[in-house]
This record gives structure tokens, C-alpha cells and sequence, in this order.
């Protein structure tokens, strides 16, 4: 058997005194600007990001959507606080996410058809899936 290394085998660990000791995270991004696939990661994160799809209203709860449009319509101004519920599109692929934001209407614009709140959002109606707050509560 040859033992060439029987000279250096059982010497201790060399420690610099000239340089502090690098962790294993700084060794190791010494050596990432060489990745094979660079961006690799970042797709295969996006491709699992997950995201809800659209729910598709009956004529029923249209209807009753539009009556509690109205109700907001007809008492703009007297400082109800309302909780829209709405469908956010994602913008990198198909599918989106259901939000809910709470507050006052400032005015439902017709002719753009968006609802727009007293912090400036503006919610595009056709988006949206729930109405709710204390106004809503005669409805019921």
C-alpha cells in the first residue's frame, strides 16, 4: 500500500492570520456568477406559484350585485364604509387572486365602469363578486 500523504495527514487545519474565516454561504457565492442556468430558479418558482381562477356570476347574484350598486349610487356621500370583495388578474399568468379592500365610495364612474374609493383605488366593476357592509344589511 502507498502512503504518500503520511506526512501531511494529521497536521492540523491551516487558519489564516491574515484573513478572517469566510462562512459557508460567502464560499459558496464565490461561486454562483458561474450557474449553468442562470434565471432557472426564478422560472421554477413563478411556474409554482399558485394562482385562483375567475368565478363566473349567475343571473341571480348579478342582479342582486346590481341592486347594492345602486344603493351606493343613491347614497353617495353620507360615509358608509363598504368591503369590496373583486378579482385581481395576475399579470404574469393566467389566473389571478380574490382581494377585499374596505372604505368609502367617492363615486361610481358609469362610463368607465369602475368604483372609485375615497383613497383614489379604483375597482373595475365587472371584477367584482361581493358587496358588503352595514348598508347592505336592509337587503337581507
Amino acid at each position: 500500500m502507498n502512503k504518500n500523504y503520511d506526512d501531511i495527514i494529521n497536521l492540523p487545519h491551516h487558519v489564516s492570520s491574515a484573513r478572517p474565516h469566510m462562512s459557508a454561504i460567502d464560499r459558496a457565492a464565490q461561486f454562483s456568477p458561474f450557474a449553468a442556468l442562470t434565471g432557472y430558479d426564478a422560472a421554477v418558482k413563478e411556474t409554482a406559484r399558485l394562482t385562483g381562477e375567475r368565478i363566473e356570476l349567475d343571473e341571480y347574484e348579478k342582479d342582486a350585485l346590481n341592486d347594492k350598486l345602486q344603493l351606493i349610487v343613491d347614497t353617495l356621500g353620507q360615509g358608509y364604509q363598504i368591503a369590496v370583495t373583486y378579482f385581481l388578474p395576475d399579470k404574469r399568468k393566467a389566473g389571478g387572486e380574490y382581494i377585499t379592500v374596505t372604505g368609502e365610495v367617492k363615486k361610481i364612474d358609469e362610463y368607465e365602469h369602475l368604483i372609485i374609493l375615497r383613497n383614489g383605488q379604483k375597482i373595475p366593476v365587472e371584477e367584482v363578486i361581493d358587496l358588503d357592509g352595514k348598508l347592505f344589511k336592509s337587503l337581507q
